[in-house]
């Protein structure tokens, strides 16, 4: 009785040793025919010159980033600005109104020129415009008009008040202003000050102006 049972036992063994060397080899085999599908699947890609990294989201956000990264600084590239600093200021008399004659403090692009006391408009296009004037004028309102002429008409664009303090040495105040408009080409822009003869703050850390594209 003991001797069939320890050969009942002894069959057991190996059919679980056989069932356990089937499994082994048919996971090899399949492990074999995936790494045979991989290895063509990257020789195809490669041979195509195409990698299989680009298929994958992470490359392709990649990619993304990169082609907006370009199209930013393309644009940034292609953005026209004027910065302007006072070089001079001189009146007219029969206008009563004093002009300020410019110098670049800062640039970029072709779209804007400037020449003496204006700015002329070469691409026409939507502009950001600002200003500021810093005034010492005992007058108890000053302020400064932004021009454009334009085929001999002339449009006021923006106009700054300020009221000047009273009862002291040396009245200051300072007067900005800014803006979008649409600026055809040709348009001469130009800055005044309604006063003959009006004191200004010539510097260019408090009296200046500026144009950039949009």
């Amino acid at each position: 009785m003991l001797k069939w049972s320890v050969l009942v036992y002894v069959v057991g063994v190996m059919v679980a040793v056989l069932h356990l060397h089937y499994t082994h080899r048919r996971m090899l085999t399949e492990l074999q025919s995936v790494r045979t599908e991989c290895s063509n699947f990257y020789c195809y890609y490669c041979c195509s010159g195409i990698s299989p990294t680009s298929l994958c989201g992470s490359s392709r956000g990649k990619r993304d980033v990169s082609s907006q990264r370009k199209l930013r600084q393309k644009r940034q590239k292609q953005r026209t600005f004027l910065h302007l600093v006072p070089d001079s200021t001189y009146s007219y008399d029969e206008r009563d109104t004093t002009v300020l004659s410019w110098a670049v403090g800062r640039s970029q692009g072709a779209a804007l020129q400037v020449s003496g006391d204006s700015i002329t408009v070469v691409t026409e296009g939507s502009y950001f415009i600002y200003s500021q004037v810093l005034y010492k004028d005992p007058t108890w309102v000053m302020g400064h008009v932004i021009t454009k002429r334009l085929k001999g008409a002339e449009t006021k664009l923006m106009k700054c008040l300020k009221s000047m303090p009273n009862n002291v040495s040396l009245p200051l105040n300072t007067c900005y202003t800014a803006g979008i408009h649409f600026l055809e080409s040709g348009s001469v822009l130009e800055l005044s000050v309604p006063r003959r003869s009006a004191q200004l703050v010539i510097s260019a850390q408090s009296t200046f102006m500026g144009i950039f594209s949009i």
